[in-house]
Formats: C-alpha cells, structure tokens, sequence
C-alpha cells in the first residue's frame, strides 16, 4: 500500500524530517516552503544533524524542494499532501483553502498538529475534502521515534484511514496508534502532563533535579533524562509552548491545569532561562544543566551539580540487575523520595486512566503511545498491573485525585492485561461496560515484550533467557542492564546451540539489542588481577559464538538500537542479519583500550579478505576499521564496513516485523541447511606491520591520537598481521581467536586500559 507522489509543505524541523523519512524508505517527496532559503536550510540539516535523519546522506537526492508560490500546482499531481506548517489555525485553514483549488479529487491531505482538532482544522471546508483528511501526527526526530498518531475526523472515510495506516506501517515503520479527534491526542496528553507533575512535586517535596530525575527515570522505567533533562532536551522554550498550547485546549474541568503554566512552580524560573537563552541543549549554554552546573530550584542559582545517586534510586538499579520489580520499593516509605515516587505515581496513573473511554476505548493505545512516543519500558496500564489497581488508588486518593472509572473496574475485575488460553487480552471499555479482548498489532507485526508474557521460558537467568516459538523455532533473549554481556548471557547462548529446535532468533524487543560486553566484569578481572579467569571467560565467550555459527539449523540475527561490541560480536556469527533500518552496528573497543576478543577481528578480517582476495588490503581495512571504532548508523552505512551484506542480509523500516521476517527467513533456510565450513584466512607479512605503525607515529606527531592509542592500534595489528615473518600465514578460525585474547589480555594488564574502563564506568572523560 503505497502512493505515487507525495508532499510535505513546510521544511521546518517536523516537515523536514517527515520528507526525510520517505525518502528513507526509497521514495521521492516533494517539500515545499515559503522561500528556496528554508528549503535549503532543510536539507542541509537533514545531512548534518545528529542523530542522523537520513540512512545515508544521499537519500537526500530524493527531496525535490520549491516554494509554495511557485512550485504550488505541482500538487495537482500528488496523492498525498502532509501539512507541516506553523501551529497557527487560521494559516493552515488559508493553505487549505488553496488545496482544495487545485488538488486531485482522490488526494488525501493529512495535517502534523500535534493539538488542533480535525472539527477546528477543516471546519470551513467542504465535505469531500474533510472525507479525505486526517490528523498524522510524527514525534521528533521523525526516524527515531517510532510513534505515529493517527487521528480520525467525524466525517474522515474509513478507506483513507486504512491506507495511511498501512502505508505508515509498512513503509515508514511507524507504530501506528489510533486517537480519537480530542485535543492533545495520546501521547503528548499523558507525557506533558508526567512531565509536569515530576516538576511539580519536586518542588513540593523539595528534591534536587538530579534527585527527581534519578527517581522518575529508570527505576520508573522511563528514560533517564527524567523531566528535567528531558526538558532541555526538548528545549524549554518550545516545552513552554506545548504547555501553553494544551492549557489553552484542554476542557476547564481537565486537571492538567493544576500543573500548567499558570499553576507550575517553576513557572518564573522557566521564564529566566528562556530571557537569558538558556532553553537547553540545542542553545549550546545548557538549561536546568549547565556542564558540571545545575540549577537549584528553590533559590534559582547556580551549584555544582551532584552525581551522587539517592538511596532510593541506586537500591532501585541494583534490584534491576537482578531482574527484580522496583516499582513497589519505590513508594514504601513516607520519606521525601518515597512521596515524590507516591504522588508521582498516583497523578499520572489516574490521569492515564481517567482518559478512558473518552480518548480511546482501550488501555493499550496509551501504552503504545508513550512506549513509542516518550520511550517508556512500559505504559501506565501496564504500570498499573504490576503495582495493583487497588495499590494505585490509594496512591491516587493520597495525592488527591478522583479515582477515575477504569481504575475502579481493574481493582473490582482484574488487571488491565490477563494471558487467557495462551492469548494476551487487553480490557477494552465502551460508555457502559468493558470487556477483554486480545491485543491488537498490524497484520505481519510482533512485539516479544507482548509474546513473552504468554510464554514459559525453556531456560533463563538474570541476563538471558532461551524461548520456544511456534513451529520449533528458539528464541535467545537478552535482558540484563542496558542487555550488557556477561557468562550468563553466553551460557543461554550455548544452550540455545544445544537445544536448537528447528532454527534460532537472536532477538530482544528492547530500545537497544546490547552495548557490549559488561565492563564491570573486566574491571574486576583487572582490579584482582585475575589474567586468568579473564583469558577463560574470553574463550567461553569465543566457543559460545562458534557453537552458535555451526550449529546445525538456521541462525538469523535480528537487531534493533545499538549493537555494539559483544554484542555485535554474536550477530556477526549468525548465519544472516534481519536490522531494524535505524540499528547501528560495530566494533567499538579500541574506545576503551582493548580489541574485539569474541571473534569480531577475526570475522572482520574474513569478510574483508573474501571481498578481496588480497591479505594486505584486507589487514588495513580491518585494522583501520576497529582501531577507529567505526560503526553504520544504519544497514547502508554498515555494508561499507562488511558489517552488512546486501542480497544476504536484510533490513526492515519497521521494527516490530523483525520477528516475523526473521522466523520466515529461518524457514525458507531450513530444507537442506548445512552448516558453514570453517574459513580458510592468510594473514600478510610483516611489512605492512612497519606502515601500520608509522602512521600511528605520524597521528601521535600530529596531536591526533593518544599514546595509549597508539598501543591499542598495534595489538590490533598483532592479530590481522603475521609478526614474526615477511611470509603470509594460514590461519585457522581458532588461531584467530587465539590473537585476539592474547592481544586483550596484554592490553588489560597496561595501567592505561585500566583507567580507560574505570572513566568510562564512572562516566568520567577518558584521558
């Protein structure tokens, strides 16, 4: 389900990016704006920006710009038009107006508002546009957030619907949440309001913002930046201006105005920062942060800021590690931090909550919305069930909310999810009454983190855990923190290679598939000085993988986020990748002093010298590759690298297909398998070892590189070169992992590696 000519008017930071994410997807779009200067502002920000906008920059040359004046009647041409201009009514209703002058009678106009009602927008047009218009509401930065509100006008065709919706889903990888025409919509309406109540009552419970942040973040299972951070993420001025913009829309009766402009405490202060320009990140001088700096809420100064984490919050993070519930820890006790974690909990939950059925008619499109929208862990319904609905109201009423009619018909009836017959029900409710029915997902679609929950895991422990699938398939999981690698991931590995079943999927549904090897345990090994246990843990690591790669069915890969390091190390082993469009993939531990030990090296030089056939240039790829620790931001980036392989590997725009697509891929793989044969790999002479190391002389010369740098580099160098001779060398697969643990173990017993890891565990800077 596709269109043939599309349109973005307005190249601001939203119009932009939404051209940018068709473009993505192989598409031409035409984007339009007032003058050829904003234009070309547009695409030079969608190639520079970072995060990066587009997969790779030449998707750029798929944006045909023009201004509205002149290039207006090449509209006539497009199916689909996408409005992103300025968040002013009476501007957009003139430019709809002028559309409906000389658009197609089949063209669909969509608008980005993220508060204007359709009955607002279209109510001075006529009947066939208005059947042909809806709200498509992207979250920013548009490649990233997966969310995509999709809203539904009282006179909007149900044909129209359908075919955004699949076109969004299948093509743009959007997740696509449906929002009844209510002003705020979903995901803004719960996520502002969050964000208010944690500024809220910080203040009331006179907690620091880095206090605050550290509560309502991870333990809470939402994103670290907590509200403050986020807040100059956002940007102040612009989260001012949401604020604003809902306090002027929502219904008088609404209890977003207890935590609005007029009624937030921080409202002076907010205004100060926004008058001395310091609106956050983007201004370059910082917000509530500044550098070591962070303000203080009750006089408004400047103090240094405090990295300490509350008691609270760390006992929270341990009992993460261990796979532990924390939302319940988090609110027994009546200190401070327990009450700021209560009435945070018990405002927002009934808030949620009290949306129903008015806003939506089922729980799971507000958990979809701030899970895809604000990159919570878990929707506020899904928060509700693992804390008790009889729990929450309690924290409701303690807070002085009304207690809304869901949250009541949970505690007399039974949590907002319920596994019935091996099938995920959701409690839907009407004006009247509700019901259970299964969760709903697009056709082709699967989320493990819904799967899971109906599922009984053949084997697990605090780091990983093994699946069985329908049709035999097996499923690796990896759930540790941040699904950092550790002995107990790499023994699910083993295991999974052992009880194979018919194919295996290495996969997770978290925001980010591993960042690597789990430093702390090197940095034990190194502080105990314990050569080895690490030389040991390194080559279980090393078997584990190549269990893995010869096992005999079919291995596919299926990332999502980053996967890095360890990480990516598995995946390179399995027979096939399936990436998410936005997965970043490399080799990142020259970063911290050390080489790739779990076969990455190894691998890399592989590809390298098979695309090659020649051992030279296929040593100084692969030691210029991992000395800089280069990665692809996104599958064409990574196939420059041999991290990809195009017309092997595949790539989805959606990630919640990666389930999917990857267990139809192990099946087509199936009849007939045969394990890979072992690599057959001639390292070069020495040679090119004197090159390798006058260019690291020559960067040390230049100020370019570190000492230690250098080091690294030339342990890198040990492993694709044959040292000790100007003959090449053959090499087996297990040679090979032999160079790359000798290599990390020599660089782990150097004092500078050692003070690498420590940095980068602390979050000091690396010296």
């Amino acid at each position: 389900m596709t269109f043939k000519r599309i349109a973005v008017i307005g190249a601001g930071t939203m119009g932009s990016g939404i051209a940018g994410q068709i473009a993505n997807a192989g598409q031409k779009v035409l984007l339009l704006d007032l003058t050829t200067q904003a234009t070309d502002y547009a695409l030079e920000r969608l190639q520079k920006s970072e995060p990066a906008p587009l997969h790779q920059r030449g998707n750029v040359d798929l944006i045909e710009t023009g201004t509205i004046e002149a290039d207006f009647d090449k509209l006539a041409e497009c199916d689909w038009i996408v409005e992103a201009v300025v968040e002013r009514l009476d501007i957009k209703r003139d430019l709809y107006k002028r559309l409906d002058a000389v658009i197609s009678d089949d063209c669909i106009v969509t608008s980005n508002t993220s508060t204007i009602p359709i009955k607002l927008l279209v109510a001075e047009m006529p009947l066939a546009f208005r059947q042909r218009f809806a709200i498509t509401h992207y979250f920013n930065p548009v490649r990233y957030m997966r969310l995509l509100e999709l809203v539904r006008g009282a006179d909007t065709r149900a044909d129209v619907m359908e075919r955004l919706s699949r076109y969004n889903d299948e093509i743009l990888g959007k997740g696509v949440v449906p929002c009844n025409d209510t002003p705020g919509f979903l995901g803004n309406r719960v996520g502002v309001f969050a964000l208010q109540v944690g500024m809220d009552e910080a203040f009331k419970q006179g907690l620091c913002i880095e206090h605050a942040d550290a509560l309502m973040g991870r333990p809470m299972g939402i994103p670290k930046t907590g509200v403050f951070g986020l807040y100059d993420m956002i940007g102040v001025d612009l989260m001012s201006d949401v604020v604003d913009t809902l306090g002027d829309i929502l219904p008088e009766n609404d209890v977003f105005h207890a935590v609005g402009r007029s009624n937030n405490p921080a409202n002076a202060l907010i205004d100060r920062m926004i008058f001395e320009g310091f609106t956050g990140l983007k201004s370059g001088k910082g917000g509530f942060y500044r550098e070591d700096q962070a303000l203080d809420l009750t006089s408004g100064a400047l103090r240094p800021r405090i990295t300490e984490l509350p008691a609270l919050a760390q006992k929270a993070a341990n009992a993460q590690q261990d796979g532990l519930e924390t939302l319940p820890m988090m609110i027994e006790g009546a200190e401070p931090h327990h009450q700021y974690c209560r009435n945070f909990l018990g405002r927002v939950l009934a808030y949620a909550a009290a949306l129903i059925p008015d806003v939506t008619g089922t729980p799971q499109d507000i958990d979809d919305a701030m899970k895809m929208g604000f990159n919570w862990i878990r929707g506020p319904f899904e928060m509700i069930d693992a804390l008790g609905a009889d729990v929450v109201i309690k924290l409701a009423q303690d807070a002085g909310c009304t207690i809304p009619q869901a949250l009541q018909t949970s505690a007399d009836h039974g949590p907002f999810y319920q596994v019935q017959e091996g099938t995920l029900m959701v409690r839907n409710f009407d004006q009247t009454a509700s019901q259970l029915k299964p969760v709903q997902l697009p056709d082709g679609t699967e989320r493990f983190s819904l799967t899971r929950r109906t599922l009984t895991p053949i084997a697990s422990n605090r780091a990983a855990s093994l699946w069985s699938l329908p049709g035999g398939l097996r499923l690796v999981e990896f759930h540790s923190k941040a699904n950092a690698l550790t002995g107990e991931s790499m023994a699910i590995v083993r295991q999974a290679a052992e009880d194979h079943g018919t194919g295996i999927l290495i996969h997770n549904d978290a925001q980010h598939f591993s960042a690597g090897v789990d430093l702390n345990r090197f940095a034990d090994f190194i502080a105990r000085e314990a050569w080895g246990e690490m030389d040991a843990f390194l080559n279980d690591f090393q078997q584990a993988v190549a269990a893995l790669k010869y096992c005999p069915v079919p291995v596919v890969g299926a990332p999502s986020g980053l996967s890095l390091g360890g990480g990516f190390e598995v995946l390179l082993h399995c027979d096939r990748l399936l990436t998410h469009a936005n997965s970043v993939l490399g080799l990142v531990e020259s970063g911290v002093g050390v080489v790739p030990g779990g076969g990455g090296v190894k691998t890399t030089y592989q590809r390298w010298f098979e695309a090659t056939g020649d051992a030279e240039t296929a040593a100084w790829e692969t030691w210029m590759q991992i000395g800089y620790g280069k990665t692809g931001e996104s599958p064409e980036q990574a196939t420059k690298l041999r991290y990809f392989r195009p017309g092997h590997d595949e790539t989805v725009m959606n990630r919640d297909k990666l389930i999917t697509r990857a267990s139809a891929m192990i099946r087509d793989m199936a009849p007939g398998y045969t394990p890979p044969e072992p690599p057959k790999m001639t390292l070069p002479g020495q040679a090119i070892f004197a090159k390798m190391d006058a260019f690291m002389a020559d960067g040390l010369a230049k100020g370019w590189f570190k000492p230690h740098n250098k080091t690294t580099a030339m342990e890198i160098a040990t492993i694709v070169v044959n040292t000790s001779s100007d003959a090449p060398l053959e090499v087996t697969e297990q040679d090979m992992f032999d160079r790359e643990r000798a290599a990390f173990l020599r660089l782990a017993k150097t004092p500078e590696t050692k003070g690498w890891i420590n940095a980068m565990l602390s979050g000091a800077a690396i010296e």
